[in-house]
């Protein structure tokens, strides 16, 4: 293990094998560590300096939970937009750069291309110009008919676009091949769904030092993702290939205008709850899923300092040693042949670590994040 995956950490990923050995590994708890003692008002540029994959989600959940402790309304109006931008910008990171090197080299070419004229990547960018980009490199046919076709019948539209001549058509057509196994999902986490919920994640979170590290809802492993937004009341997806059919399917969303529940910024939900005097909760729904903040801070307004702070982050759920994924990989042989490599390669994508992971037992590894 290299310095840096000491402080990061790293998944020991180990197909064929019984769990929990199947899926190991184990983040540093550093948010409880860095935040103690520090300044409240610098929560949430501490936050999202350390998880800089996804660093605004992160300033934006810490500040909620920050200001539900303090007192403060929650103005989820004012989130959605950064919101959606990170997540939009997140997404295709995976789509341009992840799913070409991992899961269809032969796409890399066309995927390089049309990275370089991403205008989400450049200041300035206006959504209208961003949305003409997406349906020509991407899905090649106009966002809103894509979308309204999806929601009629989504198995038979994904397979009739993936027939399609567009580079990434083929490249899902070829990740279909092998990540259409079945894969038996874990509990959909909606437990932000209620304010019930959320009081009991928040005690998990307050009374459970190790929780961060190995969650579960009522006892049970889930799964986070694209699938499981509250707007979303379709079923969950059997297989790797469906998760990855739904990140495109979000990001076509979010880059059409907004729609209530449907689209935009009227996609993404988020939220802060107050507990107790100095004390609050916070949860936005980002690109890897739902991430919660929780605060215990000490004294007033304008002096607060944090006391105790929690980060649940979407990876320990997915990658929980006993949840979907693992019990995917330990479905898997044990043979290191390449379509073994290749069904693990597309799992991952599919549920997307915010950390590195490699397999030990074959010599590899794999700088996903």
């Amino acid at each position: 293990m290299t310095p840096i995956d000491q402080l990061t950490g790293v998944l020991q990923v180990r197909p064929g094998r019984q769990r929990p050995a199947a899926l190991s590994g184990m983040r540093p708890d550093w948010a409880a560590t860095l935040a103690r003692g520090r300044a409240a008002s610098a929560l949430p540029d501490t936050l999202a300096a350390l998880f800089s994959l996804c660093g605004q989600a992160h300033r934006l959940c810490a500040g909620a939970a920050v200001g539900a402790a303090l007192g403060r309304e929650y103005a989820s109006a004012a989130a959605a937009r950064p919101l959606r931008a990170e997540t939009v910008r997140e997404h295709l990171r995976r789509v341009l750069l992840d799913w070409p090197g991992q899961l269809a080299p032969a796409a890399s070419h066309d995927a390089q291309q049309a990275l370089a004229g991403c205008p989400a990547f450049r200041a300035g960018t206006d959504d209208a110009t961003l949305a003409r980009w997406a349906e020509r490199h991407l899905v090649g046919q106009p966002l809103a008919q894509w979308l309204d076709e999806r929601e009629r019948d989504a198995g038979a539209a994904w397979a009739r676009w993936c027939a399609g001549d567009g580079w990434l058509p083929r490249l899902m057509r070829d990740v279909c091949r092998h990540a259409g196994t079945p894969v038996t999902a874990g509990v959909a986490l909606r437990i932000h769904a209620d304010e019930d919920g959320v009081r009991r994640l928040a005690d998990a979170l307050r009374d459970d030092a190790t929780f961060t590290r190995r969650p579960r809802v009522l006892g049970a492993c889930a799964e986070t993702g694209s699938w499981t937004r509250l707007n979303d009341s379709g079923p969950m997806p059997r297989s790797a290939s469906e998760r990855l059919a739904a990140r495109v399917a979000e990001l076509v969303r979010l880059l059409l205008p907004d729609a209530p529940a449907r689209a935009g910024t009227q996609w993404l939900r988020s939220g802060a709850l107050p507990l107790a005097p100095g004390e609050g909760i916070a949860w936005v729904e980002m690109a890897r899923g739902l991430l919660v903040h929780h605060v215990v801070l000490d004294g007033g307004q304008g002096d607060a300092r944090v006391e105790h702070c929690r980060v649940l982050a979407p990876t320990e759920w997915n990658f929980h040693p006993d949840g979907a994924v693992a019990q995917a990989l330990e479905a898997l042989p044990d043979d290191g042949s390449p379509d073994t490599l290749r069904r693990v390669s597309a799992l991952m994508a599919a549920y997307d670590p915010c950390v590195r992971y490699e397999l030990p037992d074959r010599h590899e590894e794999s700088t996903h994040a």
